[in-house]
């Protein structure tokens, strides 16, 4: 899930046109950065635990709703992308945090310091959109006086 996240991230933040987008970039540039981090967290703990880390052709993929917008000045598009997959990823965490409570508290504590990152860029994203959907309703609102 991180790495198909990252992926998407990494191409929206290289696709996306106009100097609107600069912060949105911005934004995915840095989450780029911590994604790459929670999923070597998460490999590093599978491997203490004796487990197997999966590799590419081990993972499904289907984040339809983060790929790059035809077009490339869709924010919005991209935006809603976001705010889906860390959704996606507080639940499957949050799913997680429950199965290790109370067998191993360690993964847990992890998964409670990735959740949280996760839920802050979830955030960060909602400001954009509060901000951006109101900028085009002004903007609609303007246009059809």
């Amino acid at each position: 899930m991180e790495l198909e996240t990252l992926e998407n991230y990494l191409a929206n933040s290289i696709d996306l046109d106009g100097v609107r987008a600069e912060e949105i970039k911005k934004a995915l540039v840095r989450d780029i950065e911590e994604e790459l981090g929670h999923a070597r967290k998460v490999g590093k703990r599978i491997k203490v635990l004796e487990g197997r880390v999966p590799g590419s052709l081990d993972l499904s993929r289907g984040q339809r709703y983060l790929q790059p917008p035809k077009d490339s000045t869709d924010l919005i598009a991209v935006i809603r992308g976001v705010i889906h997959s860390e959704e996606e990823a507080i639940d499957q965490y949050k799913k997680l945090i429950k199965t290790c409570d109370p067998v191993d508290l360690v993964t847990q504590d992890l998964i409670l310091e990735i959740t949280g990152e996760e839920q802050a860029h979830r955030r960060q994203f909602i400001g954009f959109l509060y901000e951006y959907e109101r900028g085009e309703a002004r903007r609609l609102t303007a246009a059809a006086a």
